[in-house]
């Protein structure tokens, strides 16, 4: 192999190295305050219930019934979901972490539950990159599909836009 290919091909994905990582950008995890999650950030790495956004809405959803109970459970089915952990959890707010299955990134995932409806408000974004591969979109139609068939939430089983 002459020196010329050498350097392709250590400077090549030194190169892609440098690029990506001037793409990422951080944003705070969105925490919940007087009813309104935190917006999604600009990039395309996030859904929320609350977004004005079309690409990044996604439907809120429509607890069975409004008691503490069915929210207990609603916590429950969310902490028992893959490489997710709850680390903040109130009477109308429930705060996770979920780490990629490589442990590299950390999502946050985020419900809401409105004090005068059976409406539970929902966010998933990435902390950091730009785009997510819809993985934050496909994370909150999971949980809806869990949250159907444990009879938490009402709705069927389609797709999670408003």
């Amino acid at each position: 192999m002459t020196a010329r290919a050498i350097a392709c091909r250590t400077a090549l994905p030194l190169m892609v190295l440098t690029l990506s990582a001037c793409s990422i950008t951080r944003h705070s995890t969105g925490l919940a305050e007087d009813g309104e999650l935190t917006p999604c950030p600009e990039p395309p790495r996030c859904v929320s219930s609350q977004a004005e956004d079309p690409d990044k809405q996604i439907a809120p959803f429509e607890l069975q019934a409004h008691s503490d109970d069915t929210w207990q459970r609603l916590g429950e089915v969310v902490n028992g979901m893959e490489r997710t952990t709850v680390v903040k959890r109130s009477e109308y707010y429930l705060h996770a972490e979920v780490v990629s299955p490589w442990r590299f990134y950390t999502d946050d995932l985020e419900l809401l539950r409105t004090r005068e409806s059976n409406r539970v408000h929902v966010r998933s974004s990435a902390r950091v990159g730009y785009y997510d591969f819809n993985v934050n979109r496909e994370r909150v139609d999971k949980l809806r599909k869990k949250l159907i068939e444990a009879e938490l939430i009402s709705g069927k089983d389609e797709t999670s836009r408003k």
